[in-house]
């Protein structure tokens, strides 16, 4: 019996190629030739620039940069690192002076707001250099982040369409080091960047190596609790993140249309992606 880790890896080769023609396709298909990023730093933004990068070529790519007064200037440094390794166009747009005027007017924000904040005006961004770009917003999101919730609805979960959404970050790990990310990037701590200090780790309260076995034993394998717990992990841990799957699902959906008519949008109204082109 192979162990859970051994499970979660990938063909590299396979999953890049796989991942490549997706985005090549799904935006050809709607009309567009290019692709805006917004580029962290971290590595799930620099695979999925990698990826976009090989499929339309870098410059069809533009990597926004979006730091804010109390980013980690080693931040830009590996983004900017990222963009040089796959030959993409580099645009710098403060958010600073967007944020900070609404942030003064409320000082009792917690970190968690001031961070949704932040990731929204970063989405107002993006989607207006897709606008002068005239490219579609690639999400970078990752499959843990999406199944436990960790994530700004209409912020950082923003795109078009995201080609990582069903990688654990075990295989996005895996993936970057066959795309030839920079070692940095790669193993360095997964952070938002949000406020100093801040790690995704500490938020979750639970490693991502430990959450992508759990998860990948409870979606993947649709093995219950009990069976997940018998195979040795922390109950309490187990519980919490199975609670986290159920309970942000919300975040996971398009918003929900009141039906009063024959055909609602995305209830009897339904329709393939690229309908109409």
């Amino acid at each position: 019996m192979s162990t859970i880790l051994e499970r979660l890896s990938i063909n590299t080769e396979l999953v890049q190629a796989v991942l490549v023609n997706f985005l090549r396709e799904e935006i050809h298909k709607v009309g567009f030739q290019r692709a805006v990023i917004g580029l962290s730093g971290g590595i799930d933004s620099a695979v999925s620039c990698a990826l976009a990068a090989q499929a339309l070529g870098p410059q069809n790519v533009l990597a926004v940069l979006m730091p804010y007064r109390t980013s980690s200037p080693a931040s830009e440094g590996d983004a900017r690192a990222v963009a040089e390794a796959f030959g993409v166009t580099v645009r710098k747009i403060e958010i600073t002076p967007m944020v900070e005027p609404y942030l003064q007017a409320n000082l009792d924000l917690s970190n968690v707001r001031r961070g949704n904040v932040m990731a929204r005006t970063r989405m107002i961004v993006l989607y207006d250099q897709s606008e002068a770009f005239k490219g579609l917003v690639v999400g970078t999101s990752n499959k843990t982040e999406l199944l436990l919730g960790y994530g700004t609805l209409f912020g950082d979960m923003a795109s078009a369409l995201n080609p990582i959404g069903d990688l654990y970050k075990t295989q996005i790990r895996q993936l970057a080091r066959a795309l030839g990310v920079p070692a940095a990037v790669i193993d360095k701590p997964p952070t938002a960047d949000l406020w100093a200090g801040q790690t995704d780790e500490t938020e979750l309260g639970v490693t991502y190596e430990l959450a992508d076995q759990i998860l990948y034993m409870l979606v993947d394998e649709r093995q219950p609790e009990d069976s997940v717990i018998a195979a040795g992990f922390n109950p309490a841990v187990v519980r919490g993140l199975n609670a986290r799957i159920r309970g942000f699902q919300f975040k996971r959906a398009l918003p929900l249309i009141a039906k009063v008519s024959g055909r609602t949008i995305g209830a009897d109204f339904l329709y393939t992606r690229d309908w109409g082109r």
